[in-house]
């Protein structure tokens, strides 16, 4: 009886089910029964401080100060160690390392996997060699982290 008075029921629900399930990004079957899901981007968030400052601002190196902290001809030598770094005091400026793998303040660089390298300032910072490093902001896009990472990277004294 249902069929007899609307016989494009079974499909009209199937139209109206699959364009809900277009619009909540539900995967469904192609031709092979396989399902395809398309990509939602998910664009890097904009990093505010608590005083509603973006990277972008408070990062005060310049394209020149960029180039000079990136520009290292020397073979690396005086591997002081590894360290697992995340962001530092972003409000704080400069291309610097703070970790437990110095004693005193020195120059240094450090380079992370794929061989981008910065020269650094290298930062005594209390605790045992692996307990983690800070690592500047200037220095983090230098090399191509984004700002929540924990960036693996070799430090070298000089």
């Amino acid at each position: 009886m249902l069929m007899t008075r609307w016989p494009l029921a079974p499909f009209a629900l199937i139209v109206t089910l699959a364009a809900c399930a277009q619009t909540a990004n539900v995967p469904i079957p192609d031709d092979r029964g396989a399902p395809t899901v398309q990509p939602v981007p998910r664009p890097e968030p904009a990093v505010q401080t608590a005083q509603g400052n973006t990277a972008e601002a408070l990062d005060t190196a310049s394209a020149a100060d960029v180039a000079e902290a990136t520009n290292v001809s020397a073979p690396a030598t005086g591997l002081l160690g590894e360290t697992v770094a995340a962001l530092g005091d972003p409000s704080k400026p400069g291309f610097w390392l703070m970790t437990p793998l110095v004693s005193s303040e020195r120059t240094g660089r450090v380079e992370r996997e794929g061989g981008a390298v910065v020269q650094v300032t290298l930062i005594p910072l209390g605790g045992e060699a692996g307990a983690g490093s800070q690592l500047s902001l200037s220095a983090m896009r230098a090399l191509g982290f984004q700002l929540t990472d924990l960036a693996p990277l070799k430090v070298y004294g000089q």
